[in-house]
């Protein structure tokens, strides 16, 4: 797809069947990505002859239903039959590329970000059908009316389907503003439209990344260095080229492959190399030993993030309770299910990749930079994803695959182990809190002194920007979306190398930091005998929105009612993503064991698009969230992670998935995030009815009784 004008549009018969294809370019976008890093989404319709309506997503699918709600939007504001609509992921293009990271889906912002465009796109391929309309009939425009895909004039009985119109109304320009629809008037965004994707995913005809099949394709398995920074000294590959189906065993960037006919057989090639590796400085590095330098850092004082009043002073002359909290939480992996794959074909000055990944931008840049060509001549088809969480917002299974099928000159699959996607993660970072709080005489909190420390995504990713600032993704839930206001506030952050490579991981930095801030405010609460509900409410005076999930999930909870015996209920609430969300845990304690038995969450994000969906994600953030609050840890030793599979790395089972509530607060502001809005509170909630049931603070993660 070629970049177009704000006021341009493609007659695209080939496309469109000479029909209708739309697309904008909104005004602003360059200098947004140049001010701030956040650029307008463009939008893109295909309207065809026989009235089909193709929308074109370029966000990716990984369950978290952005090819249903995206073109919810575009259908409702151009006014056409659900059942006309389908929805396709749209190409790797110049257009899509948002912001500084270019096209990519994260951040919970498909909706969020796109919802003024994508309406923008629907309302004027409308317009421009009722110009076309109206021209052909000799009308005013303003006289023509539209509904389910068909333009009507009451006065003459005339009736014209979007398809007729499609190819007269390309020869239009495009309005300036076109008119949108009032919230009132919906009849799409809102309702709870079942999803596109659910039958493709029910009969097995969706396509993910390692469903791809090519003709004459192979399949690798890759040997990495068990410590971070290593690579290999020397190998002898001949015991895995005796293996049946093996093919041929090559040294690439990352480590040393095995080609073979089928997976089985590059897996076995694999276990047989003999690999001597040098394992660089970081052979030594220990999770032990990261905690003892973190919390070394933590004594001292970092960029302040944010402030107000005098936090050292106001901790001096506190009245009350003073207490000091140091946090240690851990690494943690992704764990999709799906593990990391890639194919790869290329040629002379081409190539072409298929993978489950959530940056376009990131896949053209990686396949580019081993061919030493043109991001743009980089062919990128995006499949399903079995799961993103943020791992797939990296590229190193990509530059994999790329590397390989230059070597041999086939298509390559490339698929990782689950044991490889444990060692060769960009995990969650870990981090450590010293948090010194303190009340005064009637126990309300009055100071707060918050020191964070942790690793940078951002020096990785954007080590120009190192320098400037700190990790905007590291400190969220600490800065302006600290919702407390404590009257002496001061807070800290020290971005600490380490050579665990840390990368995007559901909720980011909001995982971490709403646990110990919720965490730490229920124990000055529990330690003055007040009720961890008031606590929050007294001290939530600016933010109207969070207080009002918070007041409902505490009614749908039962909050301050009586409770079966050796049950207890916690509360958390944040704002993350541009949402508010509150969840109420009950749980009780069984064999030394926790056992979440309720989880109620009330959401405020906004205008939504699909309930149905907006339910589902909160669901899935919710059980995210609860097994890494009460199973989730990745520790080091020798340099060499620990865990290999969900035998070491558990996951909730079915058995252990406590019942869900979902609460809905319809508001009528611009849409939020909700992709990643469930998980933050889900450890804490339980962490706080812990603290209910035994009396001890948990100050560090997974829960261990």
């Amino acid at each position: 797809m070629s970049k177009l004008s704000r006021r341009g549009f493609l007659r695209m018969g080939a496309l469109a069947g000479a029909g209708l294809v739309v697309g904008f370019e909104w005004p602003g976008a360059g200098a947004a990505v140049a001010k701030s890093g956040i650029a307008t989404p463009n939008a893109f319709l295909r309207i065809a002859q026989d009235g089909g309506v193709t929308v074109l997503v370029p966000k990716s699918e990984m369950g978290q239903g952005v090819l249903t709600s995206l073109a919810q939007i575009v259908a409702e504001e151009l006014d056409v039959a659900w059942s006309q609509v389908r929805a396709e992921e749209a190409a790797a293009a110049k257009p899509y590329r948002l912001g500084v990271l270019g096209q990519m889906t994260a951040g919970s912002d498909s909706v969020r970000g796109t919802w003024d465009p994508l309406r923008k796109a629907g309302a004027s391929a409308r317009t421009m059908l009722v110009e076309a309309a109206a021209e052909s009939w000799g009308v005013s425009p303003d006289s023509c009316t539209t509904f389910e895909g068909v333009v009507s004039h009451a006065p003459t009985g005339r009736k014209a389907g979007y398809g007729e119109l499609a190819e007269r109304a390309s020869r239009r320009s495009e309005p300036w503003w076109p008119k949108l629809k009032r919230a009132s008037e919906y009849k799409i965004v809102g309702q709870r439209i079942p999803r596109l994707d659910t039958r493709l995913k029910v009969d097995g005809s969706a396509q993910y990344g390692i469903d791809v099949r090519l003709p004459g394709m192979l399949v690798a398995c890759v040997a990495r260095c068990p410590v971070f920074g290593g690579k290999v000294k020397t190998y002898d590959g001949s015991k895995a080229t005796a293996i049946p189906g093996v093919r041929q065993v090559v040294q690439i960037s990352n480590g040393v492959a095995v080609v073979a006919d089928h997976y089985w057989a590059a897996r076995k090639g694999v276990e047989a190399l003999v690999i001597t590796w040098d394992e660089g400085p970081n052979a030594t590095f220990s999770t032990a030993g990261q905690r003892e330098a973190y919390a070394t850092l933590a004594l001292q004082l970092g960029r302040e993030i944010n402030a107000r009043g005098h936090a050292g002073r106001g901790l001096r002359q506190a009245k009350g309770q003073t207490i000091e909290a140091l946090f240690e939480l851990p690494f943690l992996a992704h764990a999709t299910m799906e593990p990391m794959n890639c194919t790869a074909v290329v040629g002379p000055g081409t190539c072409e990749v298929w993978a489950p990944t959530q940056a376009q931008t990131g896949v053209q840049a990686a396949a580019a930079k081993v061919l030493d060509m043109d991001p743009d001549k980089v062919v990128v088809n995006t499949t399903f994803l079995g799961g993103g969480f943020g791992r797939r917002a990296e590229s190193d299974f990509v530059t994999e695959a790329v590397e390989l099928a230059r070597a041999t000159g086939k298509p390559i699959k490339v698929v990782w182990s689950r044991p490889d996607d444990m060692h060769h993660d960009f995990y969650r970072a870990a981090n450590t809190h010293l948090i010194t709080a303190a009340t005064d005489a009637e126990g309300w909190p009055t100071a707060w002194k918050h020191q964070l420390v942790v690793s940078s995504i951002f020096d990785r990713i954007m080590p120009s920007m190192a320098w400037l600032i700190h990790d905007p993704t590291a400190i969220t839930g600490l800065d302006e979306n600290f919702p407390y206001a404590v009257p002496d506030l001061r807070i800290g952050v020290t971005e600490s190398d380490t050579p665990v490579p840390v990368g995007f991981w559901r909720s980011v930095g909001f995982s971490y930091n709403v646990f110990v801030v919720e965490h730490m405010l229920d124990e000055l609460a529990r330690l003055t005998q007040k009720d961890p509900l008031e606590v929050r409410r007294r001290l939530i005076t600016e933010h109207p929105r969070l207080r009002a999930v918070m007041d409902l999930a505490a009614e749908k909870a039962g909050w301050g009612k009586p409770l079966p015996k050796g049950h207890y209920h916690g509360l958390a609430v944040a704002s993350p993503f541009g949402s508010h969300v509150a969840e109420v845990a009950e749980i009780s304690i069984e064999d030394g064991e926790v056992r979440v038995h309720r989880v109620v969450a009330a959401v405020d994000c906004g205008q939504v698009i699909n309930p149905a969906i907006v339910e589902a994600q909160i669901e899935g953030g919710i059980v995210f969230g609860l097994s890494a609050a009460l199973k989730g840890e990745i520790t080091l030793k020798d340099g060499r992670v620990q865990q290999n599979n969900f035998g070491e790395y558990a996951v909730l089972r079915h058995h252990e998935m406590p019942a869900v509530e979902v609460h809905i607060l319809h508001t009528a502001n611009a849409p939020g995030g909700i992709g990643e809005v469930g998980v933050p509170c889900a450890g804490a909630a339980v962490a706080n009815a812990v603290l209910a049931a035994t009396g001890k603070p948990l100050r560090s993660l997974p829960i261990k009784l």
